[in-house]
């Protein structure tokens, strides 16, 4: 028994001092580098079918009706039939993402979160976007997962590729390509998606079409599909910045494919400044803080959209106006509900050595669910945001882009027209107020 002990000692001392296989190093990435999320988005599932809204229980704060007036739309009752959903049959999604830092080796993340079965991915490629659905074949990378140059995602699972050799500048725009040979429709299986990405990403015809200079695009979607992050390998001391809302950090009502979401242009100005962060944007329009709706809540969420970023180091928390809002004039949730709600935020990122920063609720006065009731509970989590310190500092976009002359709503030079959202310049408005000498690390 001695023996055997001192034996699987030196074969353990031997491991140790000649370190990963040299195959096994290639794939995972280089020992010692540091990986960091230079993109990301919070993916939600898009069921096959419409769901049915939940039968109504007294006195609970997630019954109000989901089909009600919400961001982005106007008027009340239930939506019109929606088209039919999205499916892929034997194509290539070449999808469009702008990076907030460099790096010279990259890695991709894909997601199926949400499956409830196997995702077949045949071969995926990064490139260098030149412009619209065209890339850069000198830049072109195929990717592979293990050493493979397919994927099987299992069930509510995400794989990370091997990494690859890849110069990307700060602020490019990333192609990533993935090719699926099966056929989305034929299961119930909720695809992993996020809507509303104000960008356009592109559907091939028929085929394997990864790593082709000219896809040969068949649709386009403004959603990101089976895509959760894009990493760089990047000095130790470059962290991330994690903004976590809902549509107002989505940036909806924001010029698509020009990147002008308020996390977008914090990343500019943070680059000015000559501060190498990654800024992620994990916003989810229509997003609660204490419901499942828009994606499930911010509660359950805050793991995989912000604790597992890799290099993360700061959080910015943009929630609550939609659980206000939907919630109208009930009493339920209470900006009681809401501020216990961001305790728990609060201790979950300080547990992982998180800084995190509280975001006022901007005006809404005049959007579709606004009532005086919920501008009460506005107040009232601003106040609490503002006065408390239970956040470790404060970002306040209400009297960054309030109107003066009547607070309770958006500059109108601001306003898209809903009474919610921002415009270009609005998002803008709300980056320049952040302070960005609380992302110094120390």
């Amino acid at each position: 028994m001695k023996k055997r002990s001192v034996l699987l000692s030196a074969f353990a001392w031997l491991a140790l001092s000649v370190g990963p296989h040299p195959a096994l190093q290639a794939q995972t990435g280089r020992a010692g580098d540091h990986w960091v999320a230079t993109w990301a988005t919070a993916v939600v599932a898009r069921p096959q079918a419409p769901l049915a809204p939940p039968p109504p229980v007294a006195g609970l704060p997630c019954q109000a009706p989901l089909f009600g007036p919400g961001p982005g739309r106007q008027g009340g009752g239930p939506p019109p039939t929606p088209p039919p959903p999205l499916n892929f049959t034997n194509q290539t999604l070449r999808q469009i993402v702008h990076v907030s830092i460099g790096g010279e080796r990259v890695r991709v993340v894909l997601s199926n979160a949400f499956g409830t079965v196997p995702l077949v991915v045949g071969a995926a490629h990064v490139a260098l976007r030149v412009k619209d659905a065209a890339i850069d074949p000198k830049s072109d990378r195929a990717l592979t997962f293990g050493g493979s140059p397919s994927a099987t995602i299992a069930a509510g699972a995400v794989v990370v590729s091997d990494a690859v050799s890849l110069a990307v500048p700060t602020f490019a725009d990333l192609a990533i390509d993935a090719y699926l040979p099966g056929d989305t429709a034929a299961s119930p299986s909720p695809l992993t998606t996020h809507a509303g990405a104000q960008q356009t990403n592109y559907i091939s015809a028929d085929g394997n079409h990864t790593g082709e200079a000219d896809l040969p695009v068949m649709t386009t979607t403004q959603a990101w599909f089976f895509l959760a992050r894009v990493e760089v390998a990047a000095p130790e001391q470059v962290g991330a910045i994690v903004a976590f809302g809902d549509s107002i950090t989505d940036g909806t009502r924001s010029t698509p494919n020009t990147n002008n979401r308020w996390p977008d242009q914090l990343a500019k100005r943070l680059a000015a400044s000559n501060t190498k962060m990654g800024v992620l944007n994990e916003g989810i329009a229509g997003n609660r803080v204490l419901c499942d709706g828009a994606g499930v809540s911010a509660l359950a969420r805050f793991d995989r959209d912000v604790l597992v970023q890799p290099g993360a180091t700061h959080v910015v928390v943009l929630e609550s106006i939609n659980d206000i809002g939907i919630g109208r004039n009930n009493p339920s949730p209470s900006a009681a509900d809401l501020i216990a709600a961001h305790h728990q935020l609060i201790d979950r990122a300080h547990s992982r050595g998180l800084k995190i920063f509280g975001a006022t609720l901007t005006p809404f006065e005049g959007a579709a669910y606004a009532t005086p009731e919920g501008e009460a509970k506005r107040q009232a989590v601003n106040d609490w945001i503002r006065t408390s310190k239970a956040y470790d500092g404060v970002i306040d976009f209400d009297a960054a882009v309030r109107d003066p002359a009547s607070p309770a709503k958006i500059q109108q030079r601001f306003n898209p027209g809903d009474n919610l959202h921002m415009n270009d310049a609005g998002y803008q408005a709300m980056a320049d107020a952040i302070n960005l000498g609380l992302f110094t690390r120390k």
